[in-house]
């Protein structure tokens, strides 16, 4: 396989009709750890809105069960890019999330916001910032971008950006409206940097907040009142990840997809994982939780150990 087939593929695929499928490709086979990160800052961006953050602060899931509110939330949208939104796992994930996040009065703004910055930050981490091995097309924006509004239907969002500028006007004009410190918010922010600090060896984590930080541009900075990250680290940060992708860029293609579930930094569910089952379930939801679930060696299924219907299989529901 040559370096450029997936993107050949990528350009003889629809960018609507086809949506899901170059976003599978883009996502696990061209760019699977970039768009790791560039999605990880992207949720790590709504902790700084106040509404967003002290939501998150006042659940204290963030804060006091993070790696499983980490894993699960990349295992639901993994399962959903995976399978797509019709029976199967794909719907057994949207169900889950959309039933999380109906628990709580969230606005239609927020979730606007939250859509957008799934758009626009591959974008910005890929092209604007340099990190990729090469640049999005705007043939392939196009499709994230109709993936993601694709998605946000499926949630019941309303008012949708039809096009990916109109997205970046809405993350642009919302972060600069709404952007302000929060309790909450900050400590949601200090228990996510501590985790991503974890993932690396202890021999590097001392270099690893500081590389972090660096990252982050003025407008978080000033929203989390962190300490501004010196000139060095800045320089550091993006020079690091400007010299690993001329080293990408050079690497043979990814054949085999590389999903967040294969992540190493996926820890919270060591003997597997039904998607429908993961996730936060507030007190009085009335989805059972509790079954213990064994797996049908043959067909891979799922089943609750007491001889009980199936509750999620990957054919269907």
């Amino acid at each position: 396989m040559k370096r450029y087939d997936w993107y050949d593929e990528i350009h003889r695929l629809d960018a609507e009709a086809d949506c899901l499928r170059i976003t599978q490709i883009i996502s696990t086979h061209e760019f699977p750890w970039d768009m790791s990160q560039a999605l990880g800052l992207a949720l790590y961006r709504t902790y700084a809105v106040p509404s967003i953050g002290e939501l998150l602060g006042e659940t204290r899931e963030f804060t006091e069960r993070t790696q499983h509110r980490y894993d699960d939330t990349a295992l639901i949208l993994d399962a959903m890019m995976e399978h797509g939104f019709g029976p199967g796992e794909g719907r057994d994930a949207l169900r889950r999330m959309n039933q999380m996040h109906r628990s709580y009065d969230i606005s239609n703004d927020d979730y606007l916001y939250v859509l957008s910055t799934f758009v626009v930050m591959p974008v910005r981490w890929l092209n604007d910032w340099g990190y990729g091995w090469r640049r999005l097309t705007e043939h392939e924006i196009a499709a994230n971008t109709n993936y993601y509004r694709m998605l946000g239907r499926h949630m019941g969002i309303k008012r949708i950006p039809g096009t990916y500028a109109e997205f970046h006007e809405l993350f642009d004009s919302y972060e600069r409206a709404h952007f302000g410190y929060s309790e909450g918010g900050r400590r949601v922010s200090d228990a996510t940097l501590g985790i991503m600090v974890d993932f690396y060896p202890a021999w590097q984590r001392p270099i690893i907040r500081p590389f972090t930080m660096g990252l982050l541009d003025d407008r978080l900075i000033t929203a989390f009142r962190y300490d501004r990250p010196s000139w060095f680290w800045r320089f550091a940060a993006k020079a690091g990840l400007r010299a690993r992708a001329r080293v990408v860029r050079f690497m043979p293609p990814r054949e085999e997809p590389f999903w967040a579930r294969m992540s190493p930094n996926i820890r919270s569910y060591p003997d597997g994982y039904d998607v429908s089952r993961i996730g936060t379930f507030p007190k009085g939801c009335p989805v059972p939780h509790d079954l213990v679930t064994t797996e049908v060696p043959e067909t891979g299924a799922r089943v609750p150990a007491s001889g009980g219907s199936t509750t999620s299989t990957p054919g269907g529901l």
